[in-house]
């Protein structure tokens, strides 16, 4: 079952959006001129940023198809889900179990005109799309589709791929984390992506510059700021690294360390 929370709402394209910029790096179509502008003057000052980014997304494929897999996660919160890009989180969990559940939720207006179109769920899950942003834990917890969804008397995985270095000190980074965690029961999960500074400062300084120029001002922590969002929580093996070192198949791209600006974790809700 597929369902969305609302209609189609108006884009502004004049602006380049993190979404879109994220999908015309990563290959995508469903972009703009703003958005293609953007990410060429990103590429020019950092040439990997493609291979960040793809390992970005490698990471929550394998980081949700190990929660199916390995944990028995059967539902998933995925907070700043971007343009849909195939395989899809639903895709790769449902793959594992055909009757898991997936709330998707994304601020952009782009994000939700097209998800009708690609979130298909099976027939035995369900999928639904919440357009609301991180900032606003409430308008995310408290929608009617995620609570038509998502039961909160089972574990549920928390996915947040790519969003915290969008979320500054200043809007509580931390506060907004911990009140979409805190409802959730014991033995959910949190699997997260942080954007840093720590292999190429040079060459990753200058991209945050860039996405600041186009308002969107990033906040890029060191690994003891990283895992400072993982607090009370239970790492899973091999805790907060780059992504491309954690729990890495076979066939993954290889990539060097310094082409690499994200830590990833995935991390346990004691019981």
């Amino acid at each position: 079952m597929t369902e969305i929370g609302d209609g189609q709402r108006p884009l502004n394209t004049g602006t380049a959006h993190s979404a879109r910029v994220y999908d015309y790096i990563l290959g995508g179509k469903n972009h703009y001129e703003a958005d293609v502008a953007a990410g060429d003057a990103m590429i020019e000052v950092w040439p990997a940023l493609p291979v960040h980014m793809r390992a970005n997304r490698a990471f929550m494929l394998r980081a949700s198809r190990y929660l199916a897999r390995e944990c028995g996660i059967r539902q998933f919160l995925d907070i700043g889900t971007g343009l849909p890009t195939s395989p899809n989180l639903h895709e790769v969990v449902q793959a594992v179990e055909p009757g898991a559940r997936v709330v998707y939720v994304d601020n952009d207006p782009i994000v939700l005109n097209y998800a009708q179109a690609l979130l298909a769920s099976t027939p035995q899950g369900r999928t639904t799309y919440v357009h609301a942003d991180m900032r606003d834990p409430d308008a995310i917890l408290g929608s009617p589709e995620f609570r038509a969804t998502l039961d909160l008397g089972e574990p549920i995985a928390l996915l947040v791929i790519g969003m915290l270095h969008f979320i500054h000190p200043s809007d509580d980074d931390h506060g907004l984390l911990r009140r979409l965690l805190d409802p959730l029961p014991p033995g959910s999960y949190l699997a997260a992506t942080i954007g840093t500074a720590d292999f190429a400062p040079q060459e990753v300084g200058r991209v945050a510059e860039q996405y600041a120029s186009e308002g969107m001002p990033m906040a890029l922590r060191t690994h003891e700021e990283a895992a400072a969002f993982f607090a009370g929580l239970d790492l899973v093996d091999p805790g907060l690294v780059q992504v491309h070192k954690w729990r890495p198949d076979a066939g993954d791209e290889q990539v060097r360390d310094e082409d690499i600006a994200m830590y990833g974790a995935l991390a346990r809700k004691p019981r």
